[in-house]
């Protein structure tokens, strides 16, 4: 395997995915946090999943967009996840360059499509709170699924040119990738080419998903906070405000970890290796734990409908 790493090569068959650089030796015990909140990503999301299915009065826009939430969560978090344990637990090191590209454009297509559900998920809100009387007509059901549709077919287009700018690339340096997943911009240092429009094209599509999708949840934020302060008493306005409490928790664990991450790793060049993977990890793994926590939590029907169904298995 040596000598695989530092042949000339144009494709490699496989890529190696050394885990966290530096911390090799507390893999074991990294895993130990990263497979809990996976545990606790997949329980959360299904068991949200299972109420909005078996509940008829949640059967509405906001609920619809939250049950989107939570299929792209569980494949968010299960795309690198169950990799990423195999090399902590059995060393199991090597991916097929196929499944690498595979890898970099799920992560980067579902990403997306988390953040898009945000902004639909910031639309509704504003409607609920500016328009309420016609919530109803404007969020219809055909509207929901065509605006769930336009998120996924955006993202889908949008991550497609990763893995095939990757794929063209010859590599001739090494096949060793210092990361838990196949990272876009980490796999595409190995190639022995001019890969700037690899780097361009992530900046671009980092500002179209993130700008676009920041601009808009702020522009919608911004009407429903002038429609909060122009009720007139403040338990009116803080019971108002508080009905978008779980979307604002909810962007926050997506938006601050993924740009903090990004900005440490095209400006951040005196930060760690092992810490950029560990907060790539962290944005990729925190959110999906989060968010059924959160709208479990803060949602009066769906924390009464857990709370019933517990109550119902202890008695």
């Amino acid at each position: 395997m040596s000598d695989s790493n530092t042949t000339d090569f144009t494709n490699p068959s496989t890529f190696i995915l050394l885990g966290i650089p530096g911390l090799e030796a507390a893999h074991i015990w990294i895993s130990i946090p990263f497979c809990t909140m996976y545990v606790i990503a997949l329980l959360g999301n299904f068991i949200i999943l299972f109420i909005l299915r078996t509940k008829p009065s949640l059967h509405g826009p906001m609920y619809y967009f939250l049950c989107m939430l939570s299929v792209t969560d569980l494949a968010l978090s299960t795309s690198t996840l169950p990799k990423m344990l195999s090399i902590f637990w059995f060393n199991s090191r090597e991916i097929n360059f196929g499944a690498c590209l595979t890898q970099l454009y799920f992560v980067h297509c579902f990403a997306g499509i988390e953040s898009g559900i945000f902004v639909a998920m910031g639309f509704d809100r504003y409607v609920a709170i500016c328009d309420p009387l016609r919530h109803s007509t404007i969020l219809t059901n055909s509207v929901v699924a065509k605006i769930g549709l336009a998120m996924v077919l955006r993202s889908i287009l949008l991550a497609l040119p990763y893995p095939f700018l990757a794929r063209r690339w010859p590599y001739c340096r090494t096949n060793i990738i210092p990361h838990t997943h196949c990272e876009h911009m980490h796999v595409v240092k190995l190639a022995c080419a001019d890969t700037r429009i690899s780097s361009y094209y992530g900046l671009f599509a980092l500002s179209f998903w993130v700008g676009l999708d920041m601009f808009f949840i702020t522009v919608s934020y911004v009407q429903i906070l002038r429609a909060i302060f122009s009720l007139p008493t403040k338990d009116a306005r803080l019971k108002t405000f508080g009905t978008c409490s779980s979307h604002l928790c909810a962007i926050s664990a997506f938006y601050i970890p993924g740009l903090f991450s990004s900005l440490t790793y095209r400006f951040g060049h005196n930060v760690p290796l092992h810490f950029h993977v560990l907060l790539a990890n962290v944005y990729l793994l925190v959110p999906p734990m989060l968010n059924p926590i959160i709208y479990g939590l803060r949602t009066k029907q769906i924390r009464g409908r857990l709370l019933r169904i517990f109550l119902h298995k202890g008695t």
